[in-house]
């Protein structure tokens, strides 16, 4: 087998307008969805596009475009993905618009973008085995300054003072939520994916994906595994959640396991703090923001751990149930858990510092939180569903007992209180998640818990499949 020397390839620091004939080689770091605008030489038809960002060397990439028919523009993007080397032939050179790229596209050092058009250039993935082994480890060099990101702890100690920012992040990928798909007020389909990031700072922090090409990169990644440094991403206030959030937008780069110090040192960071066990309550919190008006499917006990077993993915559903373990009464240790504030690690009355060896407090003076966290068992007519997790706000919403008021109640006040729920049939909305420590295999957390209405039971009953 013979391949092509490297020399036939133009380095993009050395491309001009002057060039004709390019051949230009790299490996995709983003990419963009195909869209149609209306064409204005063509009145009633449409033309079509899409970009992506292409790196041939640690310090230079450049962005592509290609215009065409959508089915040429449709089966182009189809033929290659984020983290792809490609081989890019006989494109265009032009003079990029600075205000255009500014705004809409990743920011290049190069001067410079290419246009591929269908009658003149090609696009390819690269077949020759010594340029990709050159190329492909520079998809997880970032293009940024490695040392200039925020950590998570940064950006909530900023707070809404980082509204609108675009920013640099470096963190670790700590769950990916459910693909949620709408209709958009032009008719055409949208998406919209949300994933969780942690650090040694914090835990939990959003990071929301619009864009198909993207969300198809994080959704390949391993949670828990993965460091990423996701160069300008747009830090904004969400009201609704009060917290701040990241959105990837048309300009993000995500690098997935960055070659660099701060995300090896980041690495062993999280390593430590899994293996303290300190994000095991994050697990099943995280996702608990998902709308509950979004979520419709009702399913008995039988046919939730049915799915939980066909499917490693985390679920959300509706079920119908008798509340046949619920204790309140016990010791108040059992009901009410102290965590550290920091990295929520459960601590216990009797110590004074986080037993966390990774928490960003250690060493310092313990800052402790309170809360419910109690464990229920549903049951209906196809089985029981043990150990469901109902803590926090949740609970003092189900229980309509914040967690102060709680604690001063009698032994009998809060018999009282459990037989509120004890044996009754509730309308619980359930967050499923997968748990190989489990014995049963999966882990339950009530996102919303009341005294069912009796038609709604009968009419759902009836309509489901036992």
């Amino acid at each position: 087998m013979t391949y092509a020397p490297v020399q036939t390839y133009v380095p993009i620091c050395d491309l001009n307008t002057n060039i004709t004939h390019t051949k230009v080689v790299g490996v995709i770091i983003g990419k963009s969805d195909s869209r149609g605008f209306p064409d204005r030489k063509n009145v009633g038809s449409e033309r079509f596009t899409f970009s992506f960002t292409v790196k041939d060397s640690p310090e230079h990439f450049i962005n592509v475009s290609a215009w065409g028919t959508g089915e040429y523009i449709q089966g182009l993007s189809s033929r290659f993905q984020i983290g792809d080397c490609v081989v890019i032939e006989n494109p265009l050179v032009v003079t990029k618009d600075y205000e255009k790229e500014e705004r809409f596209c990743p920011s290049t050092p190069s001067t410079y973008r290419l246009l591929v058009t269908e009658t003149h250039s090609s696009i390819r993935i690269c077949s020759d085995l010594e340029t990709e082994a050159r190329i492909l480890p520079l998809f997880h060099i970032p293009i940024k300054d490695p040392r200039d990101f925020y950590s998570l702890g940064d950006i909530t100690a900023n707070g809404q003072s980082l509204d609108g920012h675009i920013i640099n992040i470096l963190a670790a990928l700590q769950s990916v939520g459910e693909e949620k798909f709408f209709s958009k007020s032009d008719g055409r389909k949208g998406q919209r994916l949300e994933i969780k990031l942690f650090d040694d700072t914090g835990t939990s922090f959003p990071l929301v994906c619009w864009d198909k090409e993207t969300i198809r990169l994080v959704q390949t990644l391993t949670q828990k595994e993965t460091v990423l440094f996701i160069a300008d991403a747009r830090i904004t206030f969400d009201s609704f959640r009060s917290c701040m959030i990241a959105t990837a937008t048309s300009k993000t780069i995500i690098t997935v396991n960055p070659e660099t110090a701060e995300a090896n040192q980041l690495y062993t960071c999280i390593r430590e703090l899994l293996e303290a066990g300190g994000l095991d309550d994050q697990d099943i919190l995280s996702g608990d923001d998902v709308p509950l008006d979004s979520i419709s499917d009702v399913l008995t006990v039988n046919q939730l751990k049915a799915r939980s077993q066909e499917h490693a993915d985390v679920f959300h559903c509706i079920t119908y149930g008798f509340i046949t373990s619920l204790d309140l009464s016990s010791s108040i240790s059992k009901v009410i858990r102290n965590k550290c504030a920091k990295c929520k690690f459960r601590i216990s009355e009797e110590i004074q510092t986080c037993s966390n060896d990774a928490c960003p407090n250690q060493g310092q003076q313990l800052q402790a939180t309170k809360g419910f966290d109690l464990l229920l068992d549903i049951s209906d007519h196809t089985g029981t569903l043990q150990s469901c997790n109902l803590a926090g706000t949740m609970a003092e919403k189900t229980l309509g007992c914040k967690t102060e008021a709680f604690l001063c109640l009698s032994e009998s006040e809060r018999t009282i209180l459990q037989w509120k729920f004890l044996l009754e049939r509730c309308k619980i909305y359930l967050k499923v998640l997968p748990s190989p420590k489990s014995r049963s295999g999966m882990r339950a957390r009530i996102l919303s818990c009341a005294l069912a209405d009796p038609v709604e039971v009968k009419q759902n009953l009836a309509s489901s499949v036992v």
